[in-house]
């Protein structure tokens, strides 16, 4: 019998090439339709294997869930970018590649998120969203998330709403 093995670890240079595809195949999945098309192209072409291997050496922590040695998501997190919020720590992004959405491993990845930024002093945490993205509100709601911070992204000529989810 096999044993199916998952694992939410902090992210390798060696990781680099499968955190891209995972981020070019889940913003794809999650933003088509919502973030104009050629502003999505780009956000995703600047995030290539280059840029996610210096991602692995910081400021930011990278996690990655580990799913029988593919990669099948990750999560950024550090202090709260928001000074003005009174959360002292953010999960900047927390993404799966679709084929491994539903089945509880976001809520893994997530809750092991949560529990490095307490371990670290983290007094609260903020997490944000596209008000459109549907899923994703979801996903926060289901995991504790109160949404009560809004703000505005842009992308090009668009102004899109983001939701602020915060846990005390």
């Amino acid at each position: 019998m096999k044993t199916l093995t998952i694992d939410v670890r902090h992210a390798e240079t060696a990781d680099a090439a499968a955190i891209a595809e995972a981020h070019r195949v889940s913003w794809m999945h999650s933003y088509s339709g919502i973030i104009p098309y050629r502003a999505l192209t780009r956000m995703v072409e600047r995030r290539g294997e280059t840029w996610w291997r210096k991602a692995t050496r910081g400021p930011a922590t990278l996690l990655v869930i580990d799913v029988a040695g593919t990669i099948a998501g990750y999560a950024s997190l550090g202090l709260n970018r928001a000074r003005a919020l009174p959360y002292e720590g953010e999960i900047y992004e927390i993404y799966l590649r679709p084929e491994f959405q539903g089945i509880g491993l976001g809520h893994s990845l997530f809750g092991e998120a949560r529990r490095l930024l307490k371990s670290l002093g983290c007094k609260g945490t903020v997490v944000w969203c596209l008000e459109d993205s549907q899923i994703a509100a979801g996903f926060f709601r289901s995991n504790g998330g109160i949404d009560a911070v809004e703000g505005v992204e842009d992308f090009d000529e668009v102004h899109l709403k983001k939701l602020g989810f915060i846990w005390q």
